[in-house]
């Protein structure tokens, strides 16, 4: 049961995004839009009591509470992260807004750890679920499984701050400027130059 919740919070999630984004570009519905995006954290509530209900019926704890418990702390730490890419994209593709920024160089390596800080939000909200469940429940034999995700917890972080670092002795390679790329470039220092050194300068 707790897994199909987590199927059908995600699914809801999703189809709040594209609802809300939709209602913003395409319908010109701005107060609409944003009106469907506050239904988000309302997913995460839902699935944080079904998950409160189970348990205090009795059942024991299992893998699936303990995922449910990660998969609310990626909502809370990445959701807005999510909702603001997939808004770019919308409005690049249906507003004519600009087109998604691809990083490279030092400022992935700076996305890189600003996701390792959102890893350690998921980690202390998904640690103080499963310790808020353990306690609510206050039997060890049926907790068991939860004890055992913070090992998987801390797992997660260790590999996002590997590859944090990862990226920081070795940055991602900026992308190959195209020829028109590089005679635009080109033109933009020249004209640059000409303005520092102004009217006449030089002669």
């Amino acid at each position: 049961m707790i897994l199909a919740a987590i199927v059908a919070c995600e699914v809801a999630f999703w189809i709040v995004l594209v609802g809300g984004l939709s209602a913003r570009y395409l319908a010109r519905k701005p107060r609409l839009g944003a009106a469907l995006l506050l239904l988000v954290p309302v997913i995460d509530v839902a699935l944080l009591s079904l998950v409160a209900i189970d348990l205090l019926r009795g059942a024991t704890a299992s893998w699936e509470h303990g995922l449910a418990a990660i998969y609310l702390g990626l909502s809370v730490a990445y959701g807005r992260r999510m909702v603001a890419w997939a808004d770019v994209r919308f409005a690049h593709r249906f507003s004519g807004g600009p087109a998604p920024e691809q990083l490279t160089g030092r400022r992935y390596t700076v996305a890189c750890w600003q996701n390792v800080g959102r890893t350690v939000i998921m980690v202390v909200i998904a640690a103080a679920v499963l310790g808020g469940l353990i306690l609510l429940v206050s039997d060890p034999t049926r907790t068991a499984a939860l004890s055992d995700f913070f090992r998987v917890l801390g797992i997660i972080f260790a590999i996002d701050f590997l590859w944090a670092v990862g990226y920081t002795i070795w940055p991602k390679p900026d992308a190959p400027a195209t020829h028109g790329e590089s005679s635009d470039r080109e033109v933009s220092v020249h004209a640059a130059s000409a303005g520092e050194r102004g009217p006449g300068a030089g002669s």
